[in-house]
């Protein structure tokens, strides 16, 4: 169905209202060709630099990207525009504020954006202008934020409604959510921003299967998902948010196998998850339709086993191409 409407690179016909917010509602309003989703840093099995890419609405093996400015790990997940992928934070050895980007549209090493407000372990997600950054330590609640078209060191956004790691993010262009994690002792919480504004995330509801932390999350713009993970027993459930309601999360497949510290993001349509530890690390990339769920297929394999991998996309559900405002309000 989604096949049949104009796109925005190659646009022959008209859109309606309707059909504009169908398509968002559907989960299928198309982004621009060429969206690319963008593995950096993790364990191969000691930290790296690496950047690898695919491209999302193909299958296949990830390439060689280009590097980041220095090797880490605990990224936790890359905030992504149109334009550019970020990767905030991390452990360099010792606890990092890095910032890093690229052009997703080409390949190259990374270039230095600015400075977190606190160096810690951070998870990106972002709508088209604002990345907003989770903290990904146990002990420390802060969020913070960049406008993405820029450089320059990051601003105080609020505060998580508790200190915790290794949740799952998902964002439309409205809401980014955090869900799951550990404190260190696993959690279910999942708390809610809204990406424009600033002040302290609040209560979502609950991750439905488990208490449960190592989750990767993905979104298209109204559905978020959260995979695999701990309790501390690995799992491969998916589970999934409508973002602009409040609730638990409920289960809608599996992926390939049980598995922890996924690397995840998505496309306007596709959930992709890569790599993990099940507990060896692993290679797998696998990829499911958002709006459906159930059956997971495979897509390729990186370059190495890895784990711990912060994935940036420039296609995800948090950007939206000329639909500011339609819905996710």
């Amino acid at each position: 169905m989604a096949l049949n409407y104009p796109r925005l690179d190659n646009a022959s016909g008209i859109w309606t209202l309707k059909e504009v917010t169908d398509a968002v509602k559907g989960g299928y309003w198309p982004n621009a060709a060429g969206g690319r989703l963008l593995f950096g840093g993790g364990n191969q099995p000691s930290s790296t630099d690496t950047i690898e890419y695919i491209t999302a609405a193909t299958t296949g093996n990830s390439e060689d990207f280009g590097d980041l400015t220095a090797a880490r790990v605990n990224c936790l997940r890359a905030a992504g525009s149109f334009t550019r992928i970020l990767w905030g934070g991390g452990d360099t050895g010792d606890a990092s504020n890095i910032i890093d980007y690229v052009t997703a549209s080409t390949t190259g090493n990374a270039a230095d954006f600015g400075d977190l407000t606190v160096a810690r372990n951070a998870g990106g997600s972002s709508n088209s202008t604002r990345a907003v950054y989770w903290s990904n330590t146990s002990g420390s609640n802060v969020i913070d934020y960049v406008q993405m078209a820029s450089t320059g060191n990051a601003t105080d956004f609020g505060d998580s409604t508790d200190a915790r790691y290794g949740g799952g993010l998902a964002e439309s262009p409205t809401r980014s959510v955090y869900g799951g994690g550990g404190t260190p002792g696993v959690t279910n919480i999942i708390d809610y921003i809204t990406i424009a504004t600033t002040g302290n995330a609040t209560d979502f509801g609950d991750i439905n299967t488990a208490t449960k932390g190592g989750m990767g999350g993905c979104s298209n713009s109204t559905r978020g998902v959260f995979g695999a993970g701990y309790t501390p027993t690995n799992l491969s459930q998916l589970e999934y948010v409508e973002i602009a309601s409040t609730g638990n999360s409920i289960d809608y497949g599996d992926l390939s196998a049980a598995k922890q510290f996924v690397g995840a993001n998505a496309s306007s349509n596709r959930g992709i998850f890569g790599g993990g530890g099940t507990p060896s690390s692993i290679n797998v990339i696998e990829y499911f339709a958002i709006p459906i769920g159930g059956t997971v297929a495979d897509f390729g394999d990186l370059t190495a086993v890895w784990s711990q991998i912060a994935v940036g996309s420039n296609t995800h559900g948090g950007l939206n191409d000329g639909n500011q405002g339609v819905v996710d309000t």
